[in-house]
Formats: structure tokens, C-alpha cells, sequence
């Protein structure tokens, strides 16, 4: 463990590239992972979604993969890092990490998602890449294909892998699990770990370091909750009060593709510049959304839940649960869009009088009630 990154064993190269990337300070899992994942150990992270997972292997990976006495060095044969995530965003997200610290040292990152052409994906495994980033079922096609091989894949990464198993990919993760070496590191990083995850871990991780930051199922400190408990109808008119209070970027988080739809042409018409985020929208349709609401050309994001782990922007200042969350697990990662890296932020909940038990049990969960406004 270390303080700050010029007291780590990186070498100067890296550390000027996570200057350059802006980071600081490192997280407390950055702090904590980096070194095990130095020595080449399987590693379970469990931590608070929005602190620094991403970083924490990322970082120490590409340092492998530039370091010339590193079994990863070995340019040009193939992956040798290969990422899993559960979402599009997420994993674009990811490969957005390796590049910033990772493209001025030459390591070429390759993502393969659905939604997107089979041919562009192609030639560029063709060239080679040093990290893959992709989701289970698009890299599950390849390997149908046999269009892509996994033979020199030194580390897999399963990131947000309780939300892999939660979305039906156990069977892809196991079949991809087994065509890597058996003597690669394996790292598992989750912001909750249920009995799926542990069993996971248990077949296919050895001694593994295990790094808990905090207590990894509970929202972030700095997230101010507020309850709000109105019928459907009201639930528009509540959410336009709010974005008239509140100028900062913010998520709304709707239960149903057409109510995102709904609710955005709602917001659409009260002013506010506003985008849409679900299933139904192209890869393309989503990733413009992403980057507009990333750089400020829309201000509000409504989103179903399929963006509830994918989405990492800096400065969204409010979520809204315009539909309250099926599960507590949901709940914590939806407002954890917000106070992200040490930054405060705003969670506001409606609950219509039909959602009374989900909110129970949310409570439940984090042992007390969500106040109440």
C-alpha cells in the first residue's frame, strides 16, 4: 500500500501518464490493489461504486504490459490483458482508461460489444491489440467465429461481475474463462459480492488477495438522500420542480424504456436540454447521448438501468429514481452516479404509494429510512 503515486514501484513513464491523466492521489483501492496485481496475484476488489476501480487495475496492468522483464511485453502476439464488463457504456468506459493512460506508451486497446459491426471489430483484431475490452456475449460471438483466440491472455479482468452474473452471462463468462491459460492472473472486481460472485471467485481464482474498501453494498457518505412519496401522476411535475431548483447536470433513472421516453419529451418541452439512454437506442444513439451529457450539450440524462453501472461523468451534481429500483443493490449503484471521487452530490427518490415495499426493503438494507421531504 502507498500514499501517493510517486511512493508506488511504478516507473517514471507511468507516473508522468497518470499526471497527465489528472489523478492525484490514489483511491484507497488503488492503494490497495496496485501492489498485488504488481506480483502477479489473483485479486478480489470489493468496493463503493465511484472509487477508482477502474484506475486500480488499469493503471498496474499497463505497467505490466510496457515493462520489457514482463511476461505481458511480449507486442504483437496477441491479447494479453482481456477486460469483461456487463454493459456497452461500461466497457467503453473502460477502454477509455486504458487509452488516456496507455496510448502515448504505444498499447494498443481493442473493444468488442454488440450493437456494433462485425467487420470494424474484426480488422482490428487483426492488428494485434494488447488489451481487449468487451461483454460477454459479443466475445462469446468471436469465439464462435473463431475470429478471435485467447491463448496469450496473461490477465482477465471481471469488473462489475456481480452485475455480469445478475444479467444471465455466468454461462459466457465460464466458456471464455475456460479457452484462457490456466496459469493467467485473474482479478474480480465487484461492488457487492453474493454467493454467485463467491462461487466464481472459488473455481477460478487462487489465493486471491482479497481488498474490501468500506462496506462495499452501502451508497457513498457524501450522497444526500431525499425521499419523496407522490402518486404516478405527480411524479412529472415533481421531477420539472426539481430541475428548476437544482441548474446542475442530472440523471433520472425511469423504470421502462417508454416512460425514459415519455419523460424525456416532457423535460424536452419545459426547456431543459435533455437525452435519452436505453435498450432501444443504437450503439451509436447511446454513445452520442453519453458524450453529450459528458461534455455539457445536455444537461439531463434519463436512463433505464441499463446505464445504472456504465456511466462514469464527472459533476453530475443529482440523480433522480424517478421509478424506485427493484433491489437495494440497484438503489446504491444508481445514486452512486453521483459523489463520485470524493465529490458531494444529491439523490432524490418518488415513491408512488404501489413502490411502498420496494422502498421498505431499500431502507432495510441500509438500515435506516431515507428522509423524508
Amino acid at each position: 500500500m502507498f500514499c501517493s503515486f510517486t511512493d508506488s514501484r511504478l516507473t517514471p513513464a507511468m507516473r508522468d501518464a497518470i499526471a497527465r491523466a489528472g489523478y492525484c492521489t490514489p483511491t484507497p483501492i488503488q492503494a490497495q490493489a496496485i501492489g498485488p496485481i504488481l506480483e502477479g496475484r489473483d485479486v478480489i476488489g470489493c468496493a463503493q461504486t465511484g472509487t477508482g476501480k477502474t484506475a486500480a487495475f488499469a493503471i498496474p496492468l499497463l505497467e505490466l504490459l510496457t515493462r520489457a522483464d514482463s511476461p505481458h511485453a511480449k507486442r504483437g502476439a496477441g491479447p494479453r490483458v482481456l477486460v469483461l464488463a456487463p454493459t456497452r457504456e461500461l466497457a467503453l468506459q473502460i477502454a477509455q482508461t486504458f487509452d488516456l493512460l496507455g496510448a502515448a506508451q504505444g498499447v494498443r486497446t481493442l473493444v468488442l460489444i454488440g450493437g456494433e459491426s462485425m467487420g470494424p471489430q474484426l480488422a482490428g483484431l487483426h492488428k494485434r491489440p494488447d488489451v481487449i475490452v468487451g461483454t460477454p456475449g459479443r466475445l462469446f460471438d468471436h469465439l464462435e467465429r473463431r475470429s478471435l483466440v485467447l491463448g496469450t491472455v496473461r490477465t482477465v479482468v471481471l469488473d462489475e461481475a456481480d452485475r455480469m452474473l445478475d444479467m444471465g452471462f455466468a454461462p459466457q463468462v465460464e466458456r471464455i474463462l475456460r479457452v484462457t491459460p490456466l496459469d493467467r492472473q485473474t482479478l474480480c472486481f465487484s461492488a457487492t459480492m453474493p454467493r454467485e460472485v463467491e462461487t466464481l471467485v472459488r473455481r477460478h481464482l487462487v489465493r486471491p488477495a482479497r481488498i474490501e474498501i468500506g462496506v462495499s453494498a452501502k451508497p457513498v457518505a457524501k450522497v444526500t438522500q431525499r425521499l419523496y412519496k407522490a402518486p404516478t401522476q405527480d411524479k412529472t411535475p415533481l421531477l420539472l420542480k426539481l430541475l428548476g431548483e437544482d441548474l446542475g447536470r442530472t440523471l433520472v433513472f425511469t423504470r421502462t424504456k417508454h416512460r425514459a421516453d415519455r419523460v424525456a419529451r416532457a423535460v424536452g418541452a419545459a426547456g431543459h436540454r435533455v437525452t435519452r439512454l436505453h435498450a432501444d437506442r443504437s450503439m451509436s444513439q447511446r454513445r452520442e447521448a453519453l458524450d453529450g451529457f459528458r461534455n455539457g450539450r445536455y444537461r439531463v440524462l434519463i436512463a433505464t438501468d441499463i446505464a445504472a453501472r456504465g456511466i462514469d461523468v464527472p459533476e453530475i451534481a443529482h440523480v433522480v429514481n424517478f421509478d424506485m429500483p427493484h433491489t437495494a443493490e440497484d438503489y446504491i449503484h444508481r445514486i452512486g452516479r453521483t459523489a463520485r471521487a470524493e465529490a458531494s452530490g444529491r439523490a432524490s427518490s418518488f415513491a408512488s404509494p404501489e413502490e411502498h415495499e420496494q422502498l421498505r426493503v431499500i431502507e432495510r438494507h441500509l438500515g435506516h429510512q431515507v428522509p423524508q421531504h
